[in-house]
């Protein structure tokens, strides 16, 4: 299996030398998402930093705080990101939150340079209708969206907004609903459609993305049904934070399902950073961070959270095992304790230990990672200082030498 392994990662830095060497010619007509260039050596690498923003101060360390909407906050948020030097900010959805298209919306206005990615669920907006909210956003914000497409992986959560489809479901339905999406921001006609969540006549929009052929769609999703909707409609393909190894097997399997379509696709995985200026402070962070998020779940009554219904939990849940951390710096910690919901588990050490092993995930395929912190804006402010920029140089010198950093150990 080692040896499977560490072929296979060589074969990911071939992919990732050749392409950092040369202008990527896509077979597919997917835009690019905006990823910021690191020149190291005379080698151009693009890769790309989402953060995230919230309406009010909250995580599994800090009980709601504020108004629901604290457009203060929010803006400062944004700001925030954009002054760290991230590429794109992600705002969630969730079935009882403020709507996230109108949070991206004003958070645009604050903001001149940094990108946004929309988290939508299909199946409560009529498709016509989404694509024309988003290829209007995206005028307003300047060319500046992405969205991000969540098919749901809770019954209880689908269900407060009125879906009770199955799992496998709505997944049928989100593929359904991404061919009408993708069919409106790029047709010159109006056009009919008869199938079996949606049906229409004459569907047309005035108004196209102002990226063009149309507004980069972000995926995710860890079931088969996920992963072919994936190779079919996905330009990026996200990840929740799991071991390197189990990275190398989406990837895989993913780029398999996108070339039975002529497709490529890149590749995002999400991480919660625990940084110190030592390792060991890093991990008394970690505890320190564990002992808060189980004193604060006690407070509201919460015990242990029982796994999600997500195949993505699942994943992340088995990242470690019976212990709590899995390769080097992968730390599972908060994932147990919650279910193993959202984008929880971390990676711990100082700046430039989890550059490096951002560096080793680059060189098994993946360009944009997904980070936000459990002090959420402090978090963002304190990575653009030394992470970001760590990451882009530990990665400009895996482009150029072909080779993971200096003292890196590899997942068996």
């Amino acid at each position: 299996m080692m040896r499977c392994y560490r072929e296979g990662l060589e074969n990911a830095l071939q992919i990732a030398r050749n392409s950092s060497q040369r202008v990527s010619q896509r077979a597919s007509a997917a835009p690019s998402p905006r990823r910021a260039a690191t020149i190291h050596g005379g080698i151009r690498v693009s890769i790309e930093f989402i953060g995230m923003i919230q309406t009010r101060k909250v995580s599994e360390t800090h009980a709601p705080q504020g108004p629901v909407i604290d457009i203060g906050y929010v803006e400062q948020f944004a700001r925030a990101h954009e002054a760290a030097g991230f590429d794109r900010i992600l705002v969630p959805h969730h079935s009882t939150s403020p709507d996230a298209l109108l949070t991206v919306a004003r958070a645009a206005t604050v903001t001149s340079r940094v990108h946004f990615m929309l988290a939508h669920r299909p199946g409560f907006v009529a498709p016509t209708l989404a694509a024309r909210q988003l290829a209007t956003l995206d005028h307003y914000s300047g060319g500046r969206l992405a969205v991000h497409i969540i098919s749901g992986g809770d019954d209880a959560e689908q269900r407060r907004d009125g879906d009770f489809l199955s799992h496998d479901e709505r997944y049928a339905r989100t593929d359904e609903y991404l061919q009408i999406v993708r069919r409106i921001w790029t047709e010159a006609a109006p056009f009919d459609h008869h199938g079996k969540y949606y049906r229409f006549e004459q569907g047309f929009s005035e108004v196209k993305p102002l990226q063009q052929p149309h507004i980069p769609v972000y995926f995710g999703g860890a079931s088969a049904p996920a992963l072919a909707i994936a190779g079919r409609h996905a330009d990026v393909y996200a990840l929740w934070g799991e071991s390197k190894a189990q990275v190398h097997e989406q990837v895989t399997r993913v780029r398999a399902e996108a070339a039975k379509h002529g497709r490529s696709v890149r590749f995002s995985v999400s991480f919660r950073p625990i940084l110190a200026s030592t390792e060991a402070a890093a991990w008394e962070r970690a505890e320190r961070i564990l002992a808060e998020t189980r004193r604060l779940r006690a407070a509201q009554g919460l015990g242990v959270g029982g796994p999600a219904q997500s195949e993505g939990a699942r994943r992340l849940l088995a990242a470690a095992g019976d212990s709590d951390r899995a390769d080097e710096r992968l730390w599972t910690g908060i994932a147990k304790e919650i279910g193993g919901r959202s984008n929880s588990t971390a990676l711990v050490g100082t700046p430039e230990q989890v550059a490096k092993t951002l560096a080793e995930y680059y060189a098994l395929g993946v360009t944009t990672f997904l980070v936000r912190g459990f002090d959420p804006l402090e978090d963002a402010i304190d990575y653009g200082r030394e992470l970001i920029p760590a990451t882009r140089e530990q990665i400009a010198r895996v482009a150029q030498t072909g080779s993971v950093p200096d003292g890196a150990t590899l997942a068996a």
